[in-house]
């Protein structure tokens, strides 16, 4: 039989779908396109309404180009949600996404109760050769409850991989030629080794001296996690690189205390400026939602100028979509979707000129960059510093998934532009 993987959402979603890939191959099945295959698998977020929409759009598109496959919904939108289940044949939950073959001829929906109480045990052994990013989930759930926020229903109670399974993947990873591995989870900094006691700076400080790809990145952290042991770990690493990304969601106390967030304006500014203190290197990124319930203009200007003043180098801003199920869904104050639109333009002009301002602070230095593949008119190849900058260099054969040292010469078009200087 043959099968096809179609995924949205996050990268702890991409990972699921690579554990189910492997298991389908593992009965026999093989990976096939959508229009021929046997078995059409989707794992869908259900974060926004967006993603809802995304999911409705490719389910009527899979009926209409291959009406004779079986179409599985997986993953957190099936949890949640499993009885919009826009008439697939078969819903799995989280507990049972992981789709083997006693599911293969079942219809209707399989919904346990409780998620995965843990991630798929041991290292993992047929990983992919060639990729030059690689994204790894070392931890599942969330247990905060945020009032806007599904996920917690939908993945359950936080678990985290053992140590030694990380380690271990970490050094098949190195072996396979990959330079750089994410470790993502839905809550990263709750990563808790229970039977070795160690938390996610106990096993950054393992990993910086065991076999890994050379470079580690960290997906979003709690603003709260990050303590002045956790920025000396990250800037004095000589493997993590010099990134950070904080969902901070809003800058006004009366909506972070509508949100359920567990920290004050006044918070994230300390956090901040303690990151730059010790280290200008690090590149901060930041997550923010305009429209929140209850959020008026004066609410939306103290996020704005706390954005604007604060020493960071980009931020993601989305409107707030509300979820049914959450507290936030049925509070009073909604804010017209005009006024989020307007409110989540005026922030993404405000990310623009805080990226090239940061790009400016590197013009003329000499960067690390990890070369990922031809892109910008044909004619250059894409990399990333350690920091995240996203540096163009003349295309030239044999660069892509490799480390050069690049000087940072110019501005094009709001993009930095690089010569290499040795590879």
């Amino acid at each position: 039989m043959r099968f096809f993987i179609y995924t949205t959402g996050c990268k702890a979603n991409q990972w699921d779908s690579y554990v189910i890939s492997e298991r389908l191959k593992s009965i026999g099945m093989r990976p096939e396109s959508l229009k021929e295959s046997d078995v059409i698998v989707i794992n869908a977020c259900t974060v926004t309404e967006g993603a809802e929409r995304e999911i409705r759009r490719f389910i009527n598109r899979c009926k209409r180009e291959n009406e004779k496959a079986r179409i599985v919904l997986v993953g957190c939108y099936a949890q949640v949600y499993h009885d919009d289940n826009f008439g697939v044949e078969l819903v799995l939950g989280q507990k049972d996404k992981f789709i083997g073959e006693n599911y293969l001829k079942e219809k209707g929906k399989i919904i346990s109760a409780e998620s995965s109480p843990i991630l798929e045990e041991g290292p993992i052994k047929n990983l992919p050769s060639g990729k030059t990013r690689f994204f790894f989930k070392i931890q599942d759930g969330c247990k905060r409850f945020c009032s806007y926020c599904i996920v917690p229903y939908a993945r359950g109670n936080p678990r985290s991989r053992p140590v030694r399974d990380v380690v271990e993947t970490m050094g098949l990873l190195k072996d396979k030629g990959i330079k750089e591995v994410v470790l993502t989870g839905i809550e990263i900094a709750s990563y808790y080794d229970r039977d070795e006691g160690i938390d996610l700076k106990g096993l950054l400080g393992i990993l910086e001296n065991e076999k890994t790809p050379e470079r580690i990145r960290i997906s979003s952290v709690d603003p709260l996690y990050i303590d002045d042991p956790f920025i000396d770990r990250i800037s004095s690493s000589k493997k993590i690189m010099k990134s950070l990304h904080l969902p901070i969601q809003s800058g006004s106390d009366k909506i972070l205390k509508r949100m359920k967030r567990p920290y004050t304006k006044e918070q994230i500014k300390e956090i901040v400026l303690n990151i730059t203190d010790k280290s200008r290197e690090i590149g901060i990124g930041i997550d923010v939602i305009a429209g929140f319930p209850g959020e008026e203009e004066e609410d939306f200007r103290e996020t704005y100028e706390l954005l604007e003043g604060l020493e960071i180098y980009y931020f993601h801003a989305f409107p707030f979509s509300p979820r049914k199920g959450t507290e936030a869904y049925s509070m009073d104050g909604k804010v017209p979707e005009s006024i989020k639109k307007e409110r989540v333009r005026r922030l993404k002009k405000l990310d623009t000129e805080k990226r090239v301002k940061f790009y400016k602070r590197f013009l003329n230095t000499e960067q690390v960059v990890l070369c990922e593949g031809k892109t910008y008119r044909e004619k250059y190849l894409r990399g990333y510093t350690s920091n995240y900058i996203p540096i163009y260099v003349p295309f030239e054969k044999g660069l892509e998934n490799k480390l050069i040292k690049v000087k940072i010469k110019k501005m094009v078009e709001n993009l930095p532009m690089g010569e290499v200087v040795s590879f």
